[in-house]
């Protein structure tokens, strides 16, 4: 059986659903934004839907599924004066974010907004239309488009706790409701059953039912889902949507109809700060092409942290270093562009505009000094900040640079976006976490909407032009680039979750294994012998040595260099630095006072501690000595000639603070209460 979106699919091969006709609304929204050929296609599928010619369910429950930077919203405000003309004129509009409920709020409702979706006069039948926020829906706002804004948890509190002017199931009974659900993958803990997060059982799930409860008390009532990350191939969701599944438009096709930027990565074996360095004399250098071509677009760049206190600390870090920034440490950026192909045009083009170092040095402490910059890491951040957000497009809006953690990763429409920097550097033999990686590569995704420009009229505004001419200076203007440091393990992780996005294309072939219930029936495991593992107690009073399978692990320690690599994120080659050198050495010859500086770093090393793991030794001078301990561990590093043949006491207490690290995660392991026998 065919499913919903299927169906359309066939209606409109069969020439049942034109694409290419006008529709009545289109003189009621914003003449600015022009309608994509995509979107009308959703349009088409919306109206016929409700026609004669389908015989569609009630109450009404359609998804729209459309990538990030497609134009959702746009979609949404048709969907209301389509839904309009046949009537309806209460529509409530509900999210997870406020964030995105002040978004929404702006491009519904506020006529000078650079981003307001409806024309400035709108009208129907000769009659005119406006449009309202309400607490509630009355009756005598018969002509008016009448909104609710409201978040999900809002909603529901709201429903199940009625207040005094607030709404209740009745204004759902007495009332035909257009329900708008943005981001509505939030909405689906209870179809998600057994995979329900602990939060999700405290905090959502009932907030599924309560949409439903919502949208089933009157049969006339409509419920429009929008978002971009609904998980499809999960098998109760696509049960769920099987004939509710109007638009399916993924992030995929999206990019391969060419409606986004292409992404670049740079990594960098830098400090943060130089990386950032780098990353502004890029970004500066885009608005100097855009400048270029008679293009007033302004470059913004989000510098992106862990944590908020590194958020914070990185802020100052770049502001004190920007207000004494010389020539000379841009000269150290400019003196490594071997493995950049852009770094190194970027400087040809300075020196062949007789741009000085010491001016762009100027140039940057202007354009991006604390003034120009926002941070934006909590959610109380001030409702000035986030209008400062939601404008960043804007011609009188200066601002270039943003200080984040998560804030901006859902419901940030800005296009002029450019450059991620991401400060973090991720340990180099530690494997990132599946989650922060995922919440990366949809941040990129984010990130990589098109910047609408063109420099003739045959050029289409919304798409790139540049895919078949690679040299072209404009090029830049069509990529975002995310800055990184130099860790190719890191990188291959974003790439398989890039893959799972959708936002870069999977190259490997699936190859399906049999699973343990099978091994007993397969041949090659036919008169084999099988180990099962038992759990003993372990006596640690026994313990008397650093175990040997310890003291023999060879840790890497990678040196900072200077080394740059870039690679278009949809071709990445994962290696290592051709151009490091590679050492074994012994950590005892680094001498006593490093690695005693080493271990007073670590709280884990104290005696009382190690006494803990190690109930016979005597001393810290044994542990660091004794060749039951570390007297004979070696370290691998890599780096420059120079820095592994003849290190420095300044890297011989990098290398010997990573192998204690690494240690003290093996220690620990080994102590269990339980050890497996």
């Amino acid at each position: 059986m065919q499913t919903l979106d299927q169906e359309l699919t066939t209606a409109i091969s069969l020439g049942d659903v034109p694409l290419d006709h006008a529709f009545d609304f289109e003189n009621n929204l914003n003449p600015k934004f022009a309608i994509r050929s995509y979107q009308r296609e959703a349009f088409a599928r919306f109206k016929y839907y409700f026609s004669q010619h389908f015989d569609h369910q009630n109450p009404v429950h359609l998804l729209f599924h459309m990538a990030t930077g497609s134009g959702k919203t746009l979609v949404m405000a048709g969907c209301i004066l389509e839904l309009y003309k046949k009537g309806y004129r209460n529509f409530l509009f509900f999210v997870n974010s406020t964030n995105i409920i002040d978004k929404t709020r702006e491009n519904f409702l506020n006529e000078n907004s650079s981003k307001y979706l409806f024309n400035r006069e709108m009208f129907t039948d000769g009659r005119k239309i406006t449009i309202k926020e309400v607490n509630k829906f009355e009756t005598d706002n018969r002509d008016d488009i009448n909104i609710v804004f409201s978040t999900v948890q809002n909603l529901h509190a709201r429903i199940n706790t009625p207040a005094e002017n607030s709404l209740t199931f009745e204004d759902f009974e007495n009332n035909k409701i257009v329900l708008l659900s943005d981001e509505a993958h939030h909405i689906n803990a209870e179809t998600k059953k057994g995979k329900l997060s602990a939060d999700e059982i405290k905090d959502k799930l009932t907030w599924e039912t309560t949409v439903n409860k919502i949208l089933h008390v009157n049969s006339k009532n409509i419920l429009l889902e929008f978002t971009a990350t609904m998980d499809l191939n999960l098998l109760e969701i696509k049960a769920k949507y099987k004939d509710k599944l109007l638009f399916d438009y993924p992030l995929k096709q999206f990019r391969q109809d060419k409606y986004s930027k292409e992404i670049q990565v740079l990594q960098a074996d830098l400090n943060p700060f130089d990386r950032a360095l780098q990353a502004i004399i890029l970004n500066q250098y885009r608005r100097k092409i855009f400048e270029s071509h008679y293009k007033n677009i302004k470059p913004v760049i989000l510098f992106k942290s862990k944590t908020i206190t590194e958020s914070d600390n990185f802020y100052n870090e770049f502001h004190t270093k920007l207000k004494n920034l010389t020539s000379v440490s841009i000269l150290k950026i400019a003196n490594n562009i071997q493995n950049s192909e852009t770094t190194r045009k970027i400087f040809e083009y300075f020196k062949q505009h007789n741009i000085t170092l010491e001016n762009l040095a100027s140039e940057l402490k202007e354009d991006f000094c604390e003034a120009k910059s926002l941070v934006i890491n909590s959610k109380n951040d001030s409702d000035d900040k986030q209008l400062i957000v939601n404008s960043l497009e804007d011609y009188q809006n200066e601002f270039r640079a943003i200080f984040s953690v998560d804030k901006l990763n859902e419901g940030w429409d800005v296009l002029n976006l450019f450059d991620i920097v991401r400060l973090e550097q991720t340990n180099y033999s530690t494997a990132t976490n599946t989650k922060t990686t995922m919440a990366e590569a949809q941040l990129i995704g984010r990130g990589a909407r098109y910047c609408p420009f063109q420099v003739n009229s045959e050029q289409d505004l919304y798409k790139r032009k540049y895919d078949n001419d690679l040299e072209n200076d404009l090029r830049i203007c069509e990529e975002l680039y995310y800055h990184a440091s130099y860790n190719p393990k890191y990188i291959a992780e974003l790439s398989a979750a890039l893959v799972k996005t959708g936002i870069k294309s999977a190259r490997e072939n699936k190859v399906s294994l049999f699973n343990n219930d099978d091994r007993a029936t397969r041949k090659s495991y036919q008169n084999k012998n099988i180990f099962l593992n038992q759990i003993q107690l372990a006596n640690l009073n026994t313990r008397t040595e650093l175990e040997q399978e310890i003291r023999e692990t060879l840790v890497i320690k990678k040196f900072i260099t200077g080394y740059r690599n870039e690679s278009h994120l949809y071709d990445l080659k994962v290696g290592y630095c051709e151009e490091n050198e590679v050492n074994i050495l012994k950590i005892n010859t680094f001498g006593v006072q490093i690695l005693r500086k080493a271990i007073n770093k670590m709280p884990f090393y104290r005696f009382d501690s190690l006494q803990k793991h190690f109930p016979n030794l005597t001393s810290i001078d044994e542990f660091l000595t004794d060749a039951k301990y570390l007297k004979n561990v070696k370290v691998q590093v890599e780096g420059t000639k120079n820095q592994v043949e003849k290190p420095s006491n300044n890297l011989k207490l990098e290398a010997a603070i990573a192998v204690l690290d690494e240690f003290s995660k093996l220690i620990a392991k080994n102590s269990l209460n339980y050890a497996a026998l």
